[in-house]
C-alpha cells in the first residue's frame, strides 16, 4: 500500500526537502504541498492523504487549530505529525491534545522521517527519538497546573484501565497482546473502546491521558 502525503509548511525550502526524502521511497507519494492550515484543509479533502506533516507555527491558521479542526471534522481519517523547531515547543503540547499523532522536529534525519511516516500511517503514535516519557510528564504536569482536573476514567473497565496504562508505558498492541497473553486483535478492541470512553482519536492522547491521572509516572508503571 501506497502512504499519501500531504506536507504542510510556510516555508517553501521545508517542504521541498521533505518532498525529496519522501518520494525516494516506493511506498509513499507526497500528494501535495500547503504554506499554511487553510490550504491544508482545503487540499486534505481533494488529495485525501492518509499522513500529514503539518508544522505547528504558520501565518494564519495555525498547525494547532488545523490538526483540531481535521480531527474533530471527522471527515478525514488522515493522521497528523506536528513538525517543530524546538523539543520544548510551548505549543507543542496544546498539538498533542488536540489530536496529533506524535511530533517530529524539523532537522531530522531522513531516515526517521520516513519511518516516521511509516509509524503513524499504521496506526502507531510517533515521538521525536529524543524525547522520553519524562518529557511526556513534564507535558502533562504542565497540563494539570493550568487545566480543571484530569480525565474521567471510572467508565473504563478494569482491563481498559489496564491497557490505557500500557499505552502510557509506550507499549505496541503487540507488546501488550504479549505482556497479557491475549491476542493482538483482542487488544485493538480494548484500545477502540477507550478511545471511545474517553473521546480521544490518537494514541499520544492516551499517553497524556495516562500521565495525567498517575496511572503512569516518569518511573514507571
Amino acid at each position: 500500500m501506497t502512504v499519501r502525503v500531504l506536507i504542510v509548511d510556510d516555508q517553501a525550502l521545508v517542504r521541498a526537502g521533505f518532498r525529496m526524502i519522501l518520494d525516494s521511497q516506493p511506498d509513499i507519494e507526497v500528494v501535495g504541498e500547503a504554506a499554511n492550515g487553510a490550504q491544508a484543509l482545503s487540499l486534505v479533502g481533494e488529495r485525501r492523504p492518509d499522513v500529514v506533516l503539518m508544522d505547528i507555527r504558520m501565518p494564519g491558521l495555525d498547525g494547532i487549530a488545523a490538526t483540531r479542526a481535521l480531527v474533530e471534522g471527522g471527515a478525514s481519517t488522515a493522521k497528523v505529525i506536528i513538525l517543530t523547531t524546538y523539543e520544548l515547543d510551548e505549543y507543542l503540547f496544546e498539538a498533542l491534545q488536540a489530536g496529533a499523532c506524535g511530533f517530529l522536529l524539523k532537522d531530522v534525519v531522513p531516515e526517521d522521517l520516513i519511518r516516521g511516516v511509516r509509524v503513524v500511517a499504521d496506526g502507531g503514535a510517533l515521538l521525536a527519538p529524543s524525547v522520553t516519557h519524562t518529557l511526556i510528564a513534564e507535558f502533562a504536569s504542565r497540563a494539570r497546573r493550568s487545566q480543571a482536573g484530569a480525565a474521567d476514567l471510572s467508565g473504563l473497565t478494569p482491563r481498559e484501565t489496564e491497557i490505557l496504562t500500557l499505552i502510557g508505558s509506550g507499549l505496541t498492541n503487540a507488546q501488550i497482546a504479549a505482556d497479557l497473553v491475549i491476542s493482538e486483535n483482542t487488544v485493538k478492541t480494548h484500545v477502540a473502546r477507550v478511545f471511545d470512553k474517553l473521546g480521544i482519536h490518537e494514541r499520544v492522547q492516551a499517553v497524556i491521558i495516562a500521565y495525567d491521572t498517575g496511572l503512569v509516572t516518569p518511573m514507571g508503571r
